[in-house]
């Protein structure tokens, strides 16, 4: 097995070969791809060694002091986070050596058609349809709150195969291409001002069979792994100590000593170590993730994330009185990414409302802790053995 003496021996000869101040930056990603640094938990090939996951930081740590470029992570988060580790665990051989280089390097941006209009908190009702067509799916409905769509080139959807079954079974995941003509997007405009979502419309939209993960009707179970996924990359992210939305708070705490009332100062000390909590709790979940697939753990953190952000920004909101009240920009604008700390503080306010809905709404992951983390009887369903094409609209 790959130790952490070797991966560091490997990542000094990429430094000798591709010098990072000489090297264009796509070229050095695609070598760090090549030579199993990408994700090093990953297998041999595919941007791995086959060695733990844990030992990923041995790599990051040297390249960051050698200056070396990352794949701004960020911009390119849906395909890390959500659609490389689905492809890994359910795509073919031929799907994985097509996507995850080009994924990871960040020359192909991904986005996430799951959510609909009448499909939301309970995305196994979704109506899309996709009827197969000899080697081909032909794919027709909508899909809401896409982050990104404005700019990727694929997406991992989820699309009806079969009405006849009920719900969670008659479901297929896919990979869908965005830049054919029947996909449709239009930008969703926030109450930030900007348009970070979209709508997407799907008319006659083909896919290759090739481009299916999973088996027929077992698209909820390869989404699973998706959504998982996407929890921990949401909320157990890897920061620094007053790292997030705690951190400007605390600058502003000691910059401005002016602002400083009792209340104030016992609400951020609570805040402040609620939020150092989940840091902790955050590393505490990677290190369970060294040894396997992510699981329900990863809807608890979530929670704690929307749940801190939400009360750290408004806190901040109060701290600065009539300031907080300001907005710098409200300029109808397609950002790529979402920047909490770039930003002033009546963003982080607005934008942080939204962290209790994306990625799967506080409602629903308290009944996933409730049921898959504490044990306790699952809500009443009516609907289990009911076909898709039979349940009440």
């Amino acid at each position: 097995m790959t130790d952490a003496a070797e991966l560091l021996a490997r990542t000094k000869e990429l430094l000798a070969a591709h010098p990072p101040a000489g090297t264009d930056r796509t070229d050095f990603l695609k070598a760090r791809f090549d030579a199993g640094l990408a994700w090093v938990h990953y297998p041999k090939g595919l941007g791995g060694l086959g060695a733990p996951r844990t030992l990923q930081a041995v790599v990051d740590a040297e390249l960051t002091a050698a200056g070396a470029p990352d794949n701004d992570p960020r911009r390119i988060g849906i395909g890390l986070g959500m659609a490389a580790p689905t492809i890994l665990k359910y795509g073919s051989d031929e799907l994985k050596q097509r996507f995850l280089r080009p994924l990871w390097v960040g020359e192909e941006v991904w986005c996430q058609l799951f959510s609909e209009p009448g499909a939301g908190s309970d995305l196994a009702a979704l109506g899309t349809r996709a009827v197969r067509d000899g080697d081909d799916w032909i794919v027709g409905g909508q899909k809401v709150w896409t982050s990104s769509a404005h700019v990727a080139r694929w997406a991992i959807l989820i699309a009806r195969t079969d009405p006849d079954l009920p719900k969670h079974r008659g479901i297929t995941y896919f990979i869908c291409d965005m830049s054919d003509p029947g996909v449709e997007v239009r930008p969703l405009r926030q109450i930030t001002g900007e348009a970070e979502f979209n709508e997407v419309f799907l008319t006659d939209v083909r896919i290759p069979d090739a481009h299916r993960l999973g088996e027929i009707g077992e698209g909820w179970k390869v989404a699973q792994t998706t959504l998982m996924n996407e929890r921990v990359s949401i909320g157990g992210s890897r920061i620094p100590r007053e790292g997030g939305m705690i951190g400007p708070v605390a600058q502003t705490w000691r910059e401005r000593p002016e602002l400083r009332t009792h209340d104030l100062h016992q609400r951020l000390l609570t805040l402040w170590v609620d939020a150092e909590v989940a840091r902790l709790a955050g590393e505490r979940l990677r290190q369970q993730l060294a040894a396997g697939q992510p699981g329900p753990e990863g809807s608890g953190m979530k929670l704690a994330f929307a749940r801190l952000n939400q009360e750290i920004s408004g806190l901040e909101v109060e701290l600065r009185g009539g300031e907080g009240l300001l907005y710098d920009d409200w300029t109808m604008s397609r950002p790529e990414l979402v920047d909490f700390t770039g930003r002033d503080a009546g963003y982080r306010y607005l934008r942080s409302k939204g962290n209790s809905i994306e990625g799967g709404t506080s409602e629903v992951l308290l009944n996933i802790v409730a049921e898959r983390v504490l044990g306790l009887p699952s809500e009443p369903r009516n609907d289990k053995d009911v076909a898709w094409k039979d349940l009440a609209r």
